[in-house]
């Protein structure tokens, strides 16, 4: 089926709106905190154990927000509006207030807004892809955590020179401005179809298999791994650069590198045949992020952390995409139940990083046995979809 020229266009228009929509709730809402830790640090506003359970607390909100996506019965233009609103609220809320209370709840906040805007966005942008037939846009979508993070990485520690509180309501009126650019966009062009919606079940996937139900559990199980892989890197990167290279500019840079690596990497992920098995995909991306990791422990140079943040990030957004694709594989358009629980335990692995390597660290004085820990889960988890993957080429007896 061609596409003409008006779909062409709306479907640009909405692969970009949700472009923005991610860079926003995610590289901003969720992912600022990572360059205004080192300045809170240095400020003397928090210690480093405190910057973990902040961390953590986003991270928690996030998982609660995921998992709630499904009981809410609101227009998916109506939640990313509200969402998005909330997220430059929240952002600016970090430069006014002052307390360790008041900024956990925050943090919590914004975690919770970054899943709602993440679910109901994605579906929107997504739906809108399909009634014009370009799916291929979806990596367009899916650049927008790099671009955001990328964003609060540049912007992010020029702002905070002037100190923290400059750095945060700079990024949140940065988010008021891009807000009100798409705002429109997300018209009420939805008919009576919300977000929360349910594809069809079809038949011949309502019965999985007991070799779905093995490969479902396994699916779940290592996309937690993942979740715990590259949290503590994400969430301390400039933290630990300052570390290994005191003195230097360098440290600024690795962040939003990591966020400009994503962007090919959503782009490259989306054009991934569909006939190429997900689970060696998910083993070759989990491979590069721990060589990531390890690289910023065995060679913590300028030359090791910008090609660590390069294999960290390239591989971000497409293990989602990859987990996302292998989970509709097992289960056709019944699927959202087991995104579902993959999404929660890719939480929880992001919820116990922070937690597990900010006190370790601060009693150490150095992060390289968490990092290791995490490329040991991220080389594990490659390690086990490959052999996953190995037995069911295996020939099934009659």
């Amino acid at each position: 089926m061609s596409v003409n020229g008006q779909d062409r266009r709306g479907a640009w228009r909405a692969a970009l709106a949700c472009m923005v929509t991610l860079a926003v709730a995610m590289g901003l809402g969720r992912f600022a905190f990572t360059p205004m830790l080192p300045i809170m640090l240095g400020e003397g506003k928090l210690e480093l154990a405190g910057g973990g359970v902040l961390a953590s607390l986003n991270y928690l909100g996030y998982f609660l927000g995921a998992v709630s996506c499904a009981a809410i019965g609101i227009k998916a233009s109506s939640m990313v509006r509200g969402g998005l609103a909330a997220t430059a609220a929240l952002l600016i809320g970090m430069g006014l207030l002052h307390s360790f209370a008041g900024w956990g709840i925050l943090r919590a906040a914004a975690g919770v807004m970054s899943a709602w805007v993440f679910v109901f966005a994605s579906g929107w942008g997504l739906r809108r892809l399909a009634e014009t037939n370009s799916p291929t846009l979806a990596g367009v979508i899916y650049t927008g955590p790099g671009i955001g993070i990328a964003m609060t990485g540049l912007l992010g520690g020029a702002l905070g020179r002037w100190g923290s509180e400059v750095g945060w309501i700079g990024l949140g009126l940065l988010a008021v401005v891009l807000v009100a650019v798409i705002w429109r966009v997300f018209d009420d062009g939805e008919s009576a179809q919300n977000g929360g919606a349910k594809a069809p079940v079809t038949a011949s996937r309502v019965t999985a298999s007991g070799a779905d139900r093995s490969d479902a559990i396994w699916l779940v199980a290592l996309y937690g791994l993942a979740g715990f892989g590259y949290i503590i890197t994400a969430t301390f990167l400039p933290v630990i650069a300052r570390q290994a290279l005191p003195g230097s500019s360098w440290p600024d840079f690795f962040w939003p590198l990591f966020g400009a690596a994503i962007i090919p990497g959503a782009l490259i992920g989306a054009r991934a045949p569909i006939h190429w098995d997900n689970r060696l995909l998910l083993a070759a991306a989990y491979a590069l992020q721990a060589l990531g990791v390890v690289l910023s422990v065995a060679w913590p140079t300028i030359v090791g952390f910008a090609l660590g943040s390069l294999l960290l990030g390239m591989p971000f957004t497409a293990i989602t995409l990859f987990a996302m694709r292998e989970a509709r594989r097992l289960r056709g358009n019944a699927a959202a139940g087991l995104i579902g629980y993959a999404t929660a335990s890719y939480g929880v692995g992001q919820i116990i990083g922070p937690l597990f390597a900010a006190p370790l660290a601060q009693r150490t004085g150095s992060f390289e046995q968490p990092l290791l820990v995490a490329a040991a889960a991220l080389a594990l988890g490659a390690v086990l979809f490959a052999v996953v993957w190995s037995k069911s080429r295996r020939p099934m007896t009659v």
